[in-house]
């Protein structure tokens, strides 16, 4: 599927279930989680229309995987564009995936960077690996392994094992003294974002 994820492919449902939806958005989901798109797009299009930030992201999936439409990525990117405005996550890293890959719009690092940092910071582990991934290799951005490692930690302290691995990697590349930093601005971040995480 072409969405925001780490290699478990698990995290998306995990993270979609801890989140509270209208009851059309949640039919949706349901649908569409079950392979009725036809229903998904019937409940999620009227939201949408009406400005809602989670039947836009619910159109935006379905447009950006050809999901019960034909694949159109300038949908796609309207949908996702008009929900991560309105601090969607989900929708911000996905917008991320279609600027990292370059469908329906240039390739862009550092847009891909931009919108995968939004929703980093709002706890999504996908996005948080991937801004992990950017600062390691300096895409997008300046390398910084300090902060690429802070990334990686986060994402494997709320429970991305996939995480583990990148970071351990990057770490070998790292003095103790820049491991430790990253840990201290991995706690930082941790307590400054208790109140998000208390909600996941």
């Amino acid at each position: 599927m072409r969405i925001c994820q780490t290699t478990l492919l698990a995290v998306l449902p995990l993270f979609l279930s801890s989140i509270s939806w209208s009851a059309d958005f949640a039919t949706g989901q349901e649908a569409y989680d079950s392979g009725d798109y036809e229903t998904a797009l019937t409940e999620w299009q009227p939201l949408a229309d009406a400005g809602d930030a989670d039947g836009q992201f619910g159109m935006g999936l379905l447009y950006g995987n050809g999901f019960g439409v034909a694949l159109d990525d300038e949908q796609a990117l309207k949908w996702y564009g008009l929900a991560a405005g309105q601090g969607h996550a989900e929708a911000q890293c996905n917008l991320a995936v279609m600027y990292a890959n370059g469908w329906g719009v240039p390739q862009s690092d550092e847009e891909a960077f931009k919108w995968y940092t939004l929703a980093a910071e709002q706890g999504v582990a996908a996005a948080q690996i991937n801004v992990g991934r950017m600062y390691a290799g300096g895409f997008g951005v300046a390398q910084d392994k300090i902060m690429g490692h802070k990334w990686f930690n986060i994402a494997v302290d709320l429970g991305d094992k996939g995480a583990t691995f990148n970071r351990d990697i990057l770490a070998a590349t790292m003095s103790a003294e820049e491991i430790a930093e990253a840990d201290r601005l991995t706690i930082e971040w941790m307590e400054g974002h208790r109140s998000l995480l208390a909600k996941q």
